[in-house]
């Protein structure tokens, strides 16, 4: 049907609902609509929602009566609500985080994100069950990230390396974050567990120590960063991403058993922990969040933070977090 004839007919039906249903008819015929570029242009209207409108009691009122159920509709399958792509939302409800306001969109091109690589040369962090020193995957996996960012548009992703001794470290990388004016700091590093979890093994003939107890990833964030509402909504999106990647969070942080490393978990769907003291994330002036890629100190994990495959899904997962946090249509629309 051609969409003037279209328009014709959805005339005649219009014509017999009561104005506070057009609203509701209307976005609901858009959605149906096939999607195309040129039709593109009314959606950013529809994703605005000023928080007044929100809290009027009468508009409150009115949702309530136009989302009640008409009598002949009672066989209809009630509507889910998923984060899916504009061309398959057909006539499923869009989820609330879409209608509530959205945070300031970036320019990608001038975004500047600084990935941190935990950890020095000099001081390189968890030894892995297979001797390897964390500081070699951090650097691995942040430059990949790095990549893939740029790629991306985000022209000005900046890799941060810091040398010297472990806490002087963590003073410098603050200090060149901070120097560099970036708007968004990812801290990157890979896992273990306190050292009375470890057991001991010999791998190619060398004593080593493992701990197979635990495994996955971690995002943490600190309630003393200056900006932390920002740094949280960070969080969220990366370890949301990291989760829709068919990754698992690492529950250990959560347990009595990890003593003075317990943490409070903060969204126990997708694994981020609050972690006030990292002087990485409270000291910086920008928004700022660590992910902790994997446990390097379990075997099979270990193995796994060593694939390339693996690393892809990592990198990819972070760089959607960065996409969705520079424009909130990401996770709907793609890549515009």
């Amino acid at each position: 049907m051609r969409r003037c004839e279209f328009f014709r007919v959805l005339g005649g039906i219009v014509a017999g609902f009561r104005p506070r249903r057009l609203v509701m008819v209307a976005i609901a015929v858009f959605a149906l609509l096939p999607i195309e570029a040129s039709d593109a242009g009314w959606l950013p209207d529809l994703f605005k929602t000023s928080s007044k409108q929100a809290k009027s009691p009468k508009r409150a009122k009115s949702a309530r009566q136009s989302t009640r159920p008409a009598k002949s509709a009672k066989h209809r399958a009630p509507a889910k609500h998923h984060a899916t792509r504009l061309a398959a939302l057909g006539p499923v409800a869009l989820p609330p985080s879409v209608l509530k306001p959205a945070a300031g969109k970036c320019d990608p091109a001038t975004f500047r994100i600084v990935l941190d690589v935990g950890h020095t040369a000099e001081s390189e962090g968890a030894i892995s069950a297979r001797n390897v020193a964390e500081f070699a995957f951090n650097l691995r996996l942040a430059r990949l990230i790095a990549e893939r960012l740029k790629a991306d548009g985000f022209a000005e992703t900046r890799l941060l390396l810091t040398e010297g001794k472990a806490r002087p470290s963590l003073f410098k990388r603050v200090a060149s974050a901070n120097n560099l004016r970036a708007d968004l700091l990812l801290s990157i590093h890979h896992d273990s567990v306190p050292n009375k979890m470890l057991e001991d093994w010999e791998f190619e003939g060398k004593k080593s120590h493992f701990s197979d107890r635990f495994s996955g990833y971690s995002v943490f964030v600190s309630r003393e960063n200056p900006d932390f509402e920002t740094s949280l909504r960070f969080a969220e999106l990366t370890a949301k991403e990291m989760k829709a990647q068919g990754l698992h969070y690492a529950v250990q942080y959560s347990l009595p058993i990890m003593g003075s490393n317990q943490h409070p978990l903060l969204n126990k769907d997708t694994g981020v922990y609050r972690y006030d003291e990292l002087i990485v994330l409270r000291k910086t002036a920008m928004p700022a969040v660590l992910l902790e890629a994997g446990s390097i100190i379990n075997r099979d994990e270990e193995l796994q933070m060593d694939s390339p495959e693996h690393r892809n899904i990592i990198a990819g997962g972070v760089a959607s977090a960065v996409q969705e946090f520079c424009d909130p249509r990401w996770s709907l629309l793609g890549p515009l």
